[in-house]
């Protein structure tokens, strides 16, 4: 059952609410449209603000859902909640129901992280906020709410296994966001209620 829980975190997480969304509102794949990504932030520039702040949510409650099938499921296990719970991101980021071509998982990750490491979380998502307000660059504000729990993350009295899940969602979100990184560094970066460069 413990080991079933990863496979339902998948299969959970593999659930594109975004491409979804395009579906159901405008027929249209959000995969072939603004910056391509299926996520929230690109929800926000192809379908709007209310579109996109229901994907976010339902992203994140991906992530909370599949962390706590993976506690249930196995007794209690602190391994089997952060398995489940980085199985969930891996789905959002290949999800199986449409062709492997899914988000960067940072929305499900949240949601991973706010479960199972809340306060290094809480405190890195509020300078993660406070830079995307300033700079309006999500990308960003997404790397560093990344970087900040694992580096705040040793400080707090969790088991160790969190640390290594979260250092491994740190480093897959590094590689997804690779493109970004490129573009923020050369000055291209599309920001929040701009089209996609």
């Amino acid at each position: 059952m413990a080991f079933l829980s990863i496979v339902i975190g998948y299969l959970l997480g593999a659930v594109s609410f975004s491409y979804l969304a395009g579906q159901i509102m405008k027929k249209l794949d959000i995969r072939d449209h603004g910056s391509g990504n299926a996520g929230a932030t690109n929800t926000l520039r192809v379908l709007g603000t209310g579109p996109a702040v229901a994907v976010l949510l339902l992203d994140c409650a991906k992530g909370i859902a599949a962390v706590w099938i993976g506690y249930s499921m196995s007794g209690g296990d602190p391994l089997f909640a952060a398995l489940a719970g980085a199985a969930s991101v891996i789905g959002h980021n290949w999800p199986v129901y449409f062709g492997f071509r899914g988000g960067k998982g940072v929305a499900t990750t949240i949601g991973v992280l706010a479960t199972i490491v809340f306060w290094p979380a809480l405190a890195a998502g509020i300078a993660a906020i406070a830079s995307i307000f300033i700079t309006r660059y999500v990308s960003l504000g997404s790397l560093l709410f990344m970087t900040g729990t694992t580096i705040l993350l040793p400080f707090f009295n969790y088991p160790a296994v969190y640390f290594y899940t979260v250092l491994g969602l740190t480093i897959l979100s590094f590689w997804r966001h690779r493109t970004n990184i490129k573009r923020l560094i050369s000055g291209t970066e599309s920001r929040i209620g701009e089209k996609a460069s």
